[in-house]
């Protein structure tokens, strides 16, 4: 079995104790909790700590923290020349301390605290500063996932956009087609079969492909009629914004 060591008990730290648990090659040593009274799921309290020093010897060590707190600590680890990864979609290869060896161990996918997920169906993008680790990497990914990829720290941050695009954005968009639903007294459950078959279409279809709408046709009544319908400022932006973008087909504005 691979020794794991997770620094962290945020959000993605919890996830990943939950799906490490349930795997046979997988055996967590330790888990490196700041806040001890932090509710840590399937673990025996006897492997959590908050002593740098105490911090036993394990085959990898996940740094599961804020991008912002990757940096310190890493510094703050009291061994060396041991692999040392971080679960980040932006922050480089090199926010980790030189002492170590260091990696990338990046789940995609949004993590909601209290819902459980399904591991085996998200990618994870693994980098490691030597190619004789990423053999380890590989395989401590492939315990919980079916899903792997060789991600470089610019092609990662490329991802880590455009999942904003298509998910922070797209559920932000969700949240305004909401707004206009309750000022109208509309159920927002009716539009929720569109938007499964919108995001069942990518399945098969690219999303240039999948792209329909009067801004697609250029369907310039219906348009000036939405227009003319929003009184709200920040919609009425949103949908000059995205319908001129279609239009041009994502050209330059």
């Amino acid at each position: 079995m691979i020794k794991i060591t997770i620094i962290g008990s945020g959000n993605v730290a919890q996830h990943l104790i939950d799906a490490f648990a349930k795997s046979k090659a997988i055996d967590i040593i330790q888990v490196f909790s700041r806040n001890q009274k932090q509710i840590i799921s399937n673990l025996d309290p006897s492997k959590i700590t908050n002593d740098w020093n105490a911090l036993a010897e394990a085959d990898l060590y996940i740094i599961a923290v804020s991008d912002d707190a990757i940096a310190n600590v890493s510094s703050h680890l009291t061994f060396e020349n041991r692999l040392v990864v971080h679960t980040s979609g932006t922050a480089p290869l090199t926010s980790l301390d030189n002492k170590n060896r260091k990696g990338v161990f990046y789940p995609l996918q949004t993590f909601t605290k209290g819902k459980p997920i399904d591991f085996k169906t998200i990618p994870f993008c693994l980098e490691t500063q030597f190619e004789e680790d990423y053999a380890i990497l590989e395989k401590v990914a492939h315990s919980i996932s079916n899903n792997i990829y060789a991600i470089d720290s610019h092609q990662r941050k490329a991802l880590h956009v455009a999942a904003v695009f298509v998910n922070n954005f797209t559920n932000y968009l969700y949240q305004l087609g909401n707004e206009i639903c309750l000022e109208n007294h509309v159920s927002f459950d009716i539009l929720k079969p569109l938007i499964l078959e919108t995001a069942e279409k990518l399945l098969t279809l690219s999303p240039q492909d999948a792209q329909t709408g009067p801004a697609k046709r250029n369907d310039i009544s219906t348009i000036e009629a939405h227009e003319s319908f929003l009184s709200d400022e920040n919609q009425s932006t949103i949908y000059k914004i995205l319908t001129q973008s279609i239009q041009n087909h994502g050209k330059k504005l």
